[in-house]
């Protein structure tokens, strides 16, 4: 039984080792196919891989470019304009009376007629009003009798000295006698000139009953009528404004001039005038004077316009614009007024150069709301940034809008 399993066991051996050796030839070739498959799918993942590799490292390095050129602002930019050789500079003006004055009576007394209204254009040395004062007329009179017998008694007393130092050449009066004489004669001279100046004095009180016009003009105000009673002040009272009279033919018109443009405002300067009764219309003037100070309150110098109104069609208290045309400063730049940085070192504008960023502090000139006038610090050749943010440093890589247009720099 043994014998015969171990002889069964070798012939199964062997035609299993039989089989083996038929089978392994026939497949041979097939083996070595299958590694240049599998050798060739690896390269082509690794190909892939290696593809995908370098993709993602290029499309890194094109974001971190993308992200650094993203980094760098992009700024707008503008260049100084020089400010004119000649500016116009508009301020409120008062047009007022060439002359004006209020009439008050010098006596007193009572209006009796008045001659006038408002409105009313008179010529200089008119009867404007009569004032009735019977006390001066009186006080008048009494002075003139006092007058006459003054004079009455100094030609008496000149006879008797003339009469006296007749008789004193012959001793038949004694020196005393005609000093006498003498001093009677000069103390009756004196009397007659103390009556003389009292009667002048009541006469020119009584001229004032009328009132005349001092100067051509037009009567802008009558604060009186018939019967009213005149006070001229002189015992204390409340003086009595009778009427107020300006002259119009020349007007003067009073301007506030800010303190940067004093020394630009000289005499002789031209002004136009506008106003909004006369819309389209300019009236020429001329700057005369000035108060040559500076007011401390509103640091502004006043300055006086006269303009011609031969046909009175300027009204005298209106409210009028007046157009200077002031020389300006050569050396001076416009810049938009989003230009400026204001830091705590003070004023300052943002330039570009060599693609960075340069604050450069400057000065301001006069506002012109939209736009500021830059009077040092600029040179005229820089190229400013618009509107720029309020972290830029100095020395900041910047880059220049490019116009969407032309594609030059804005």
């Amino acid at each position: 039984m043994k014998d015969f399993s171990q002889r069964n066991f070798k012939v199964t051996s062997m035609q299993a080792h039989s089989e083996k050796q038929t089978f392994g030839q026939p497949t041979q070739r097939p083996l070595r196919g299958g590694w240049l498959i599998g050798i060739a799918v690896i390269v082509l993942f690794a190909g892939v891989y290696v593809s995908g590799v370098l993709q993602r490292i290029h499309a890194s390095a094109n974001l971190r470019t993308e992200t650094a050129d993203m980094a760098i602002p992009v700024v707008s930019v503008v260049s100084p304009q020089h400010s004119a050789p000649s500016q116009e500079i508009i301020l409120p003006g008062n047009v007022q009376p060439y002359i004006t004055a209020p009439i008050y009576s010098r006596t007193n007394g009572y209006l009796q007629a008045w001659y006038f209204d408002i409105g009313a254009h008179v010529k200089k040395g008119q009867l404007l009003a009569v004032i009735s004062s019977p006390e001066v007329d009186q006080q008048l009179g009494q002075s003139r009798s006092n007058l006459e017998t003054a004079r009455a008694n100094l030609r008496l007393a000149e006879i008797t000295r003339d009469r006296y130092l007749d008789l004193l050449k012959t001793h038949a009066v004694s020196q005393q006698d005609a000093d006498n004489a003498v001093g009677t004669y000069n103390a009756n001279k004196a009397i007659v000139d103390a009556n003389y100046a009292n009667v002048k004095q009541l006469e020119a009180l009584q001229s004032f009953e009328k009132i005349y016009a001092p100067f051509d003009g037009i009567i802008t105000a009558r604060n009186t009528d018939v019967g009213d009673l005149i006070d001229s002040g002189s015992a204390g009272g409340v003086k009595t404004d009778m009427f107020h009279l300006s002259q119009v033919d020349r007007l003067r018109v009073f301007v506030n001039v800010p303190e940067e443009y004093s020394q630009a405002t000289t005499v002789g300067l031209a002004a136009d005038l506008t106003l909004a009764e006369f819309p389209g219309r300019q009236f020429t003037g001329k700057l005369v004077r000035t108060s040559e100070a500076i007011n401390y309150t509103t640091r502004t110098l006043t300055a006086e316009v006269d303009v011609r109104n031969p046909t009175g069609k300027l009204l005298s208290g209106s409210y009028a614009e007046v157009h200077f045309k002031v020389p300006g400063q050569v050396s001076t730049y416009i810049l938009p007024v989003d230009t400026l940085l204001f830091r705590k070192e003070g004023l300052r504008v943002a330039i570009v150069k060599d693609g960075k960023a340069k604050l450069v502090p400057v000065t301001p000139g006069r506002d012109f709301g939209d736009s500021m006038e830059i009077v040092s610090g600029l040179r005229g050749n820089e190229t400013v940034i618009t509107s720029p943010p309020d972290s830029i440093a100095d020395g900041e890589n910047v880059r220049v809008a490019q116009t969407a247009n032309t594609g030059e720099t804005s």
